[in-house]
């Protein structure tokens, strides 16, 4: 594939402005051509630049009109795209040569890009992608009918260079390229290369550029935009004879969710909404609601739409995600009936039960690379935390499924042993990502209605400790809460725990064999004799500084003991109890 390349080294004249314009070796041609490699780019003297063109035998013919010059057809047949390089300046680029030439490329070389790219520049590509204020432009309506393949590529050239270079973030932050933006989502019969487009820029400029979020949020009513292309998407699909979307609407459907990600997410403005933003998230909550009941044509469409579904709903707060649990569809006619199964407190719960299939997905990966945990779980923890949390329905429908009823088979092994949900979110408890860590103990505490010792008995004391001394909880108190759990017998102990309660080590969550008491042939003397000897070895690491003997203060948390002994005043108060179906 040849490429015709713009530089400053050469110049000719286009309607009396300048171009500059290089070409390549006759051997770089020639493999760039076969697309056997990129060559490398030849800087240009004059002499050097007639060989070339003596060598492919084409030459650059001026016009009999003044200042104009065409390039061959023999160069243009051979160029199918037109790369814009480090080098030079353009101010206009000719609607004859981006006519004749479908692909605008922009190189990904960052190095001298800030030198190049100016204002005047970047209009060249603004203007051919069709983001130029119409309402200011007097010739705009006799124009001819867009041109929507060289719209497509500017966007692309657009894209590439706004996502490079910092000048041109800058320039499109104080343009009005937003705002035409979003001005043609509202338009339905826009080509979907061009929405694609559309969506992926303002996506780069609205991540790179968070001046610009505010002004397209309130002023330009991004998000009603958005959410409406979004509803598009799914009527569309709703009234084809499909079960499913296609890749493209669901390719379409993930750029809108990130845009609105990035004009939604409001770090540092956590405060309540008010009546018309609480309506939007309400909506759009129900649209999000029915992507994730979405089937795709391809299982990695599907992961995609349904990562990006869930990272929206980390911006939503816990009072508009009622919206996520419908009421249950009853009747035979309309919309398809809930599963009996996926019903909780008369809610359709089809779409929590998508969310904790995705979290077991996202729970496989991080067991193959614990470096995406963070990447992988934080969002959709975040959502289930929020949920459990604001949402009775959702609390007790996750509990049934997380945290069911214990039997035999669940406590002869440790709780973090095995590939179940409470497994892997047991495994959670001791994770060095800490905020990983932190989300999977809030959703399992709240999960236990956080009530200490039904933690300890779903997870065991070494797994939760450290949650609970962060909490000041060790004591086995209670924390203030804001969520009101009820008082009912859900998860009350199976006949077969009962049985095995007492033989349970609540340090390890699960059943100890029968040992003997390896002091039932001691005499008294010989047992204070050893216990004298522990306090002793464990006085000497201390002072060696190999460890800090604590002990858990009045605020439920650990504090450091001057003196082993002191351990032994309290020990009474600090015993770990098993729990108990008084503590349920």
């Amino acid at each position: 594939m040849a490429s015709l390349v713009l530089t400053d080294s050469s110049q000719l004249t286009f309607d009396n402005q300048q171009l500059a314009l290089e070409l390549y070796t006759t051997s770089a041609l020639a493999n760039y051509a076969t697309e056997a490699a990129q060559p490398d780019i030849l800087i240009h003297r004059p002499e050097s630049q007639r060989e070339t063109q003596q060598a492919l035998g084409i030459a650059v013919k001026p016009t009999t009109e003044p200042g104009r010059v065409y390039l061959p057809q023999e160069l243009l047949d051979m160029c199918s795209n037109i790369e814009i390089l480090r080098y030079g300046e353009i101010s206009l680029l000719p609607h004859e040569l981006i006519d004749m030439c479908p692909d605008i490329e922009v190189r990904r070389d960052k190095q001298g890009l800030e030198q190049v790219v100016t204002e005047p520049w970047l209009q060249v590509l603004l203007n051919q992608a069709g983001l130029e204020p119409q309402q200011t432009d007097p010739t705009h309506i006799n124009r001819p009918p867009p041109n929507w393949s060289v719209i497509v590529e500017a966007l692309k050239g657009l894209c590439n260079l706004v996502f490079n270079c910092r000048s041109a973030q800058a320039i499109c932050a104080r343009s009005y390229a937003g705002k035409a933006l979003v001005n043609r989502l509202r338009d339905p019969g826009l080509p979907y290369d061009v929405r694609l487009f559309d969506l992926k820029l303002l996506f780069i400029i609205t991540a790179l550029c968070p001046q610009t979020r505010p002004q397209l949020r309130e002023e330009h009513h991004a998000l009603t935009y958005l959410t409406e292309s979004l509803d598009l998407v799914l009527r569309d699909e709703e009234a084809s004879s499909h079960t499913t979307l296609t890749d493209a609407q669901a390719c379409l459907s993930c750029e809108v969710l990130k845009v609105l990600f990035n004009l939604m997410v409001r770090p540092g403005e956590a405060g309540p909404l008010d009546e018309e933003e609480e309506a939007h998230c309400q909506r759009l909550v129900s649209i999000l609601h029915d992507l994730l009941l979405c089937q795709t044509q391809s299982p990695h469409m599907l992961d995609q739409l349904q990562t990006h579904t869930v990272n929206l709903l980390v911006t939503i707060p816990g009072n508009c995600l009622d919206a996520l649990t419908p009421p249950v569809h009853k009747s035979s006619f309309g919309p398809l009936e809930t599963p009996a199964h996926l019903e909780c407190e008369g809610k359709d719960m089809q779409a929590i039960a998508v969310m904790l299939s995705f979290l077991e997905r996202r729970l496989q990966l991080s067991d193959k690379d614990t470096n995406t945990q963070h990447e992988n779980l934080s969002p959709i923890l975040s959502v289930l935390c929020e949920g459990v949390r604001s949402q009775r329905c959702i609390r007790k429908f996750l509990r049934a499924r997380v945290l069911p009823p214990l039997k035999q088979e669940e406590v002869t092994t440790r709780p973090e042993e095995g590939v179940t949900l409470r497994a892997h979110l047991c495994q959670l408890l001791t994770t060095p990502q800490t905020h990983v860590r932190d989300l999977a103990s809030d959703l399992l505490f709240v999960l236990c209605k956080e009530n200490v010792w039904r933690m300890v008995k779903y997870t065991g004391y070494g797994n939760a400790a450290g949650f609970l001394a962060n909490r000041g909880l060790l004591l086995g108190n209670s924390a203030p809460s804001s969520c009101h759990y009820s008082s009912d017998s859900e998860d009350s102990d199976t006949e077969e725990y009962r049985q095995l309660r007492d033989r349970i080590n609540p340090v390890t969550g699960c059943l100890e064999p029968l040992r003997a008491d390896p002091t039932a042939h001691m005499t008294e003397e010989q047992k204070e004799y050893e216990a004298i000897q522990l306090v002793n070895m464990m006085d000497k690491l201390a002072r060696g500084g190999v460890l800090q003997p604590c002990r858990v203060g009045e605020d439920g948390r650990p504090e450091p003991v001057e003196h082993v002994s002191q351990l032994l005043e309290e020990l009474p108060r600090q015993q770990v109890k098993p729990a108990t179906s008084r503590h349920e």
